[in-house]
């Protein structure tokens, strides 16, 4: 049994000795003699590597070699080195000079990446002697940008605290400089007293040169720039706050507000028969409180009726906070809120009292558009009179003179019998101020339909400008007019015509009719 077994020596039942060293082997016959196969002095070791651990800033300076303590065997050696970059396996070439090995890359290295190098135990040298253990060496090029963060605070966060020289604790996620804590810590109020560094740098104590106020409350506040032992910033503000000394006092609404787009403020009348009308759908909701109140728990025990509300305000303790309509109501709704008891302040009391409100959607700026009429021309191929008639969104059952051809010379432009004709029809809308119709969603939602087959019309362009009769329709002049051109073809049938524009229409403010427009005509 030569080379490749390596066991310790053990002395067995029939006075065999079986002796292996680290380097050799060793055998015993009956006969008593013994001859030693191979003997070495030195394990076979990696000596010394390159680049070394920690942190290589210039990752083309990096040279990834190693040194053998024997000539090893390159084939193995090869086959049992990895080199990988956040565990991705690199692969490339080697180049060797004696017992020293380099590894060439196929790829550069990169910046902002962990490397590990590794030999496995397997590797051996020209001799078939394996390495006692595997290799394994990291190094970086990912520079240390982990910025501090607080890790815990004393007291807690809307803790009470009744001893009026209490000390403030802040444990930090890595060590940080006392220069940031004089920079960039401050209490609100204001209080004086002095930092200093325990841990290893990473918790910070406050203590102060002055008793805490009693029934005050504290806020403490760091600020973004505050900086580690690295030299890397926090990026984010960040605040407690404590109360000295126990508070019994109940929260309770003080005002409640209504918000508009352009920043304008409304207090609301409070009352199930107060009316507080003018909303708008963009409306928004402002509850103000007596002292800072969980507004979670504002918006628990807030409770609409014919809306809904979602809480624009961040999870916290503020003594404002600020509700928009989740859907916005319908133009001249009326609906209402209630806020239950049960808000809650920083030390856990809960507001006593209840309040109602009764709100009236009729804002301006919020009204859809509405139909008021239409105007369409009894002669289309005129090109100097049209003949136009108008019928308002009250008319029903109006005659609509749609006749064919007659045998005077004025007659000559009107609608014949089945023969397509190109005409048009206009339609005039009340908006609100400033806003126009949306004219997709007129064509979508704009038909004719008639009984007994009287006439068919096909619709084929809108215009919102540019119109075919260059006046609008007299006492209409303050309405939005849009033109559906299209193909009318006529009958002999007599009937209804009902022009209808389906719920839906909306304007370029976003405002939706939930209103069906029909005008009934007599052809």
């Amino acid at each position: 049994m030569n080379g490749g077994i390596y066991r310790r020596g053990i002395i067995g039942r029939g006075g065999c000795v079986l002796l292996t060293l680290l380097l050799g082997f060793i055998s015993c016959s009956d006969g008593g003699g013994f001859s030693v196969d191979l003997l070495r002095a030195s394990p076979f070791e990696i000596s010394k590597w390159s680049p070394g651990g920690g942190y290589h800033a210039d990752p083309q300076a990096v040279s990834v070699s190693l040194a053998f303590s024997r000539i090893p065997d390159r084939a193995s050696v090869e086959r049992h080195f990895s080199l990988n970059a956040d565990g991705e396996r690199l692969s490339g070439s080697f180049r060797w000079d004696s017992a020293n090995m380099t590894f060439l890359p196929a790829v550069p290295l990169e910046i902002n990446r962990d490397y590990v190098l590794t030999v496995a135990a397997d590797a051996h040298d020209e001799g078939g002697l394996s390495m006692d253990k595997a290799f394994e060496k990291r190094f970086t090029t990912r520079p240390d940008n982990d910025r501090p963060a607080p890790v815990s605070v004393s007291p807690a966060m809307n803790a009470v605290v009744n001893d009026t020289r209490a000390e403030v604790r802040l444990v930090f996620s890595r060590a940080i400089a006392l220069n940031s804590l004089r920079d960039y810590v401050s209490f609100d109020p204001s209080m004086n007293g002095m930092w200093r560094l325990e841990e290893d740098g990473t918790t910070a104590v406050f203590t102060p040169a002055e008793p805490w106020t009693y029934g005050k409350r504290y806020a403490l506040e760091i600020k973004s720039a505050f900086a580690g032992g690295n030299g890397m910033d926090m990026g984010k503000d960040f605040s407690s706050v404590f109360t000295v000394g126990e508070d019994q006092e109940r929260p309770f609404l003080t005002a409640a507000w209504r918000l508009s787009k352009s920043g304008d403020e409304q207090q609301l009348a409070e009352g199930i028969a107060g009316d507080n009308s003018g909303w708008e759908k963009d409306d928004r909701l402002r509850l103000k409180f007596s002292e800072p109140v969980d507004a979670l728990s504002v918006k628990n025990c807030l409770v609409p009726e014919g809306a809904s509300f979602r809480m624009e305000t961040d999870p916290g303790l503020y003594d404002e906070v600020i509700f928009a309509f989740e859907t916005p109501p319908l133009y001249e709704s009326r609906f209402s809120f209630r806020l239950k008891t049960g808000v809650k302040d920083r030390a856990g009391n809960e507001s006593g009292d209840e309040y109602a409100f009764k709100i009236f959607a009729n804002g301006v700026l919020s009204k859809p558009p509405a139909l008021v009429g239409v105007r369409i021309p009894m002669a289309p191929g005129s090109a100097l009179d049209n003949e136009l008639t108008a019928f308002g969104i009250d008319s029903l059952f109006e005659d609509l003179p749609v006749d064919p051809p007659g045998a005077l010379e004025n007659e000559k432009d009107r609608y014949p019998y089945s023969v397509q004709t190109e005409t048009w029809i206009e339609c005039y809308f009340e908006t609100a101020p400033g806003l126009s119709v949306d004219a997709l969603s007129l064509m979508e939602l704009f038909r004719i339909e008639t009984s007994n087959n009287v006439l068919v019309f096909s619709p084929r362009s809108i215009r919102e400008s540019g119109f075919s009769a260059p006046d609008p329709r007299p006492g209409w002049e303050q309405y939005r007019r849009l033109e559906i051109r299209g193909l009318l073809t006529n009958t002999v049938n007599s009937g209804v015509v009902s022009i209808l524009i389906d719920s839906g229409l909306r304007d370029s403010g976003g405002n939706r009719s939930e209103k069906k427009f029909r005008i009934s005509l007599l052809k």
